[in-house]
């Protein structure tokens, strides 16, 4: 179900993970008119040459120990914060208004959000609204029938065996098409199954258990309890073995494997793809994207030598698991235990009301957006977000214009990709129509079947039919942003477009440094190693020069390199391919933000404020918009499967390869903050 809480509770910062927590005191007018800057935060006895990560935050990390309910307490949460405590207000007027429009957006969200907060009613229930579809597993007796038992289960949200659902045709960005990909794994990805080191293997132990507890919970005696919970490992572990890993999950090549249903037969004879088809409603399906063919051989085996009692306890088990945070009280408990405690080190759940802020802007967030930009993003925001963004797109075609790595064809082509980016700011030009989806106040975990249904078939009724260029990929209040190489547009929802990112009491160096840097980001995202595949129509096609491709490949090389060698903790270093493309566009977001700033007045004044220079401010509030403390376990947790650093790598990491850095805070050849002369990474 998509507003299950997986393994941990995220709102990606240009795809970092933030956690919201008890609102902390906001950006005063003080600080704003002094720059921006809250000189709190530093640390003085640590010397901006040596770790500017700790000189510019270690006061903010003296004075925010980690509450108990968060794995990560960060610097910006007060913007996620303030943001769902304005949903929470729009959610209780909707859940106020008894004579709202039946089937209007407004009842729905109202509902939505009263059947999740009915907590008396949801532990009076337990496990008991799942009883039809456990009826529905228990009735499977051949391997027709576990197939389409598997349809049934996706469509309703739950991660079974596979992922199956729509994309834009990579090779024709116009037109969308099916697209089936590896899944089925409750664990966070493939090699927390194969992994030796004595941490894994104690998760996995931790894993089995909390499995087993959760039978028990479903009213099976313990030893029966355990030897379904070894049953599932034993089908996940060989799912996890045929999977692509995350760094593997990088290659847009790799992942372009169209099949029509010929293809999809001989690729897996024992899948009935025509029943498959017609139990997700579409019976005529066309070719499809086949994203991993080999982990697909690999359920084709497995449907053919793994018992049907097998496969029903392994339905069981990922059937629960999604649907644990919408039942009673113990099941909701269970499933922290593990992926919050166990995984993250979080040591209790959130609050109700804020899982339930989160649940329904995860089912409705569009009808949520739309009320929500009414009253957090003015039309001003937006002109000013517009203007920053074509200042950064010009620097960047000046940039593109004299790189004296790149050839005059790849340039050219890199230019014509970077005029016809789409920019994206605030909300979607229409919103979603929702009428199809049916919400009342009955039980919670059905309504959360009902979003995921709605939405599932909403993505698959795309198959086939043109690309719709105005949709979003995320709500407007998300406090993120992102970059799409298929629809090459640049996307910041309203969520981010807000103090400490984009605060329009700040100065231009606060500004620049913080959404400046997010913008650049982005930016040249499509020109990172996978970003740079896609052609300026979104199609996965080379328009780079072999000479080209080789010089772009040794300067990022240079990046995976540097963050191979930064320790998380103990034996654990960053992963330098997985996070690669985050890197690369790290470094390219200051370097295209700071050229950027220094065409301002303030820049050119060099006017020091609060005892800064422009450009001290500048680098200042970039490394404070990264401020966290992080639980050991979260750190360990995100080093293994996200794409972007840990926050201390993300400030010291791209800095130490910026002379204008160096330049600004006077550091010299030997700091630690400067790159010795010749490892310098440097792409834009």
């Amino acid at each position: 179900m998509r507003a299950k809480l997986r393994w941990l509770e995220t709102s990606a910062v240009i795809g970092v993970i933030i956690l919201s927590a008890a609102c902390q005191k906001k950006i005063s007018r003080t600080q704003a008119s002094s720059g921006g800057i809250d000189t709190t935060n530093l640390d003085p006895k640590v010397q901006a040459c040596t770790d500017f990560y700790l000189y510019a935050d270690g006061g903010w990390k003296a004075r925010n120990p980690i509450p108990a309910a968060y794995p990560e307490w960060a610097a910006f949460n007060v913007l996620a914060e303030h943001n769902r405590d304005t949903l929470r207000q729009i959610l209780e007027k909707d859940a106020a208004r008894q004579s709202a429009t039946p089937d209007s957006n407004t009842q729905k969200l109202g509902d939505f959000w009263a059947s999740c907060m009915n907590a008396q009613e949801i532990n009076a229930e337990g496990s008991k609204p799942l009883t039809p579809e456990f009826q529905r597993i228990d009735q499977i007796h051949t391997l027709r029938s576990l197939q389409k038992e598997i349809a049934h289960l996706q469509t309703l949200g739950v991660d079974a065996v596979f992922g199956f659902g729509s994309e834009q045709d990579l090779k024709n960005s116009s037109m969308m098409i099916g697209d089936a990909g590896q899944g089925g794994l409750g664990l966070p990805n493939c090699t927390y199954y194969t992994k030796q080191d004595p941490k894994s293997k104690q998760i996995r132990e931790q894993y089995v258990r909390h499995v087993a507890n959760m039978f028990e919970l479903l009213g099976e005696k313990p030893e029966t309890a355990a030897s379904e919970a070894a049953t599932v490992m034993k089908i996940e572990t060989d799912l996890a073995k045929a999977s692509k890993t995350p760094v593997e999950l990088r290659d847009p090549k790799a992942l372009y494997n169209k099949k029509d249903m010929a293809g999809l037969r001989a690729l897996a004879p024992s899948i009935s793809w025509e029943d498959y088809f017609g139990q997700i409603g579409h019976p005529q399906m066309g070719s499809i994207n086949v994203d991993e063919p080999a982990f697909f051989k690999e359920v084709n085996k497995l449907f053919t030598t793994a018992p049907l009692r097998e496969w029903k306890t392994y339905l069981r088990w990922r059937l629960i698991d999604a649907a644990a945070p919408y039942l009673s009280d113990p099941f909701v408990a269970e499933n922290f235990n593990f992926e919050g405690k166990v995984l993250t080190g979080t040591q209790q759940i959130l609050p109700r009301w804020k899982r339930c802020v989160r649940a329904t802007d995860g089912a409705m967030g569009m009808a949520l957006g739309e009320q929500y930009v009414r009253v957090a993003f003015p039309p001003s925001s937006k002109a000013r977000m517009l203007a920053m963004i074509n200042n950064l797109i010009n620097t960047l075609q000046s940039d593109l214009g004299t790189l004296s790595w790149m050839s005059p064809s790849t340039r050219k082509f890199a230019i014509a990709k970077l005029n016809l980016y789409m920019k994206k700011i605030g909300y979607p030009s229409k919103w979603r129509d929702y009428s199809a989806l049916q919400i009342n106040r009955g039980p919670y975990v059905d309504n959360g079947f009902a979003a995921d249904e709605f939405e599932f078939h909403r993505e698959l009724n795309k198959i086939g039919k043109p690309v719709d260029r105005t949709e979003w990929g995320m709500t407007p209040p998300t406090v993120n942003a992102y970059y799409d190489p298929s629809m090459n547009e640049i996307v910041f929802p309203a969520g981010i477009l807000q103090p400490p990112f984009f605060n329009p009491a700040a100065d231009d160096a606060v500004n620049y440094g913080a959404i400046g840097v997010v913008i650049g980001h982005e930016m040249t995202h499509g020109f990172d190693d996978e970003g740079r595949q896609f052609d300026a129509q979104g199609n996965l096609k080379n328009w780079w020069t072999p000479d080209d491709m080789k010089r772009f490949n040794a300067r990022a090389q240079c990046i995976v390199d540097q963050f191979n060698h930064f320790v998380v903790q103990g034996t654990l270093h960053e992963n330098g391919k997985l996070v690669e493309g985050e890197s690369i566009a790290d470094l390219g977001g200051l370097t295209i933000a700071y050229t950027a700033f220094q065409k301002t007045a303030e820049a050119k004044s060099n006017k020091r404020i609060g005892g800064f220079t422009p450009a001290q401010r500048f680098f200042l509030a970039y490394a404070q918009i990264w401020a966290s403390n992080t639980r050991p376990a979260f750190a360990r947790l995100l080093t293994q499967v996200d794409e972007h650093p840990l926050s201390r790598f993300r400030v010291n990491g791209p800095l130490s390869n910026m002379p204008a850095f160096a330049n600004a805070w006077g550091c010299k050849a030997g700091d630690a903050m400067v790159r010795p002369p010749g490892t310098q990474c440097k792409i834009w």
